[in-house]
């Protein structure tokens, strides 16, 4: 095993919190940078269950990416699965570092530093039961359905601001995953599930969905994700992230990884 798989390991089990805790995030030639991160669950092709004690994906690769072109930097963290909000929250509140593929909202915007460039775009589809013959253009033909057009979506993602914002929607956002959203829509709770792809079909399979529901052709919107940063980073950290990413769209890493995992 390596220095820095000895070191990941470690500190993913806690034995180095109080280093991390003691000293502040800056450049070191001598210390590699711990950014503390989360595998967020329910976000397939950006964290994958692959056994039982190993994640990979979207994510965790370009973590290994970025930690390759910047040696003094090292993810933490994304070997342990997190619900999705509590993963937003801990950034917020200083307890962790960075976040993988965020969507922009006003709210995280006073939250979180953005990084530019990119890293991937996304495409919100509707999924509905595989019998169901509805056909959907625009959002207007959603709204006509009335209460027989109930849209689900999950609890603290960017798609509930997005269903709210349309205005005029019957919206169902209770549900914290889109497993649990996938089988409300399968028991009859609603007509729609609106998510994201890339990620649909591995959702779909982890439902137990599959053959039973289907997208609909029709794209209702897109978004770019963006790697995110806790504001109480250090800067010239949170600039070295950026410069790693800003090489890893130059040398088109970045649309390598994406169709690997699309």
């Amino acid at each position: 095993m390596s220095p820095r798989s000895k070191l990941r390991r470690m500190m993913d089990a806690g034995m180095l919190l109080l280093m991390l805790l003691a000293a502040p995030l800056s450049p070191s030639a001598a210390q590699p940078v711990a950014l503390r991160v989360a595998a967020q669950e329910g976000t397939e092709p950006k964290f994958i269950a692959a056994g039982k004690d190993r994640i990979i994906g979207l994510c965790v690769d370009i973590f290994r990416t970025i930690e390759r072109i910047d040696p003094g930097l090292i993810f933490i963290g994304d070997q342990q699965w997190m619900p999705l909000i509590r993963a937003y929250h801990q950034v917020a509140v200083q307890q962790h570092d960075a976040l993988c593929a965020v969507q922009h909202t006003e709210e995280r915007e006073r939250q979180y530093v953005y990084l530019d460039p990119p890293l991937f775009p996304i495409n919100y589809m509707l999924l509905v039961r595989a019998g169901d013959e509805v056909v959907v253009n625009n959002w207007d033909d959603v709204r006509k359905l009335g209460q027989d057009g109930v849209v689900l979506a999950n609890r603290g993602y960017a798609t509930t601001d997005f269903l709210i914002a349309q205005g005029g929607l019957q919206i169902n956002a209770s549900a914290t995953s889109p497993v649990m959203n996938l089988q409300k829509l399968m028991a009859g709770r609603a007509r729609f599930f609106l998510h994201r792809s890339p990620g649909l079909a591995g959702v779909i399979a982890s439902a137990g969905a599959t053959g039973k529901v289907k997208v609909l052709p029709q794209v209702m919107s897109t978004a770019q994700l963006h790697m995110v940063m806790g504001r109480h980073v250090d800067p010239g950290v949170v600039a070295r992230v950026r410069r790693a990413l800003e090489q890893m769209e130059k040398t088109g890493e970045l649309a390598r990884l994406l169709k690997k995992w699309d």
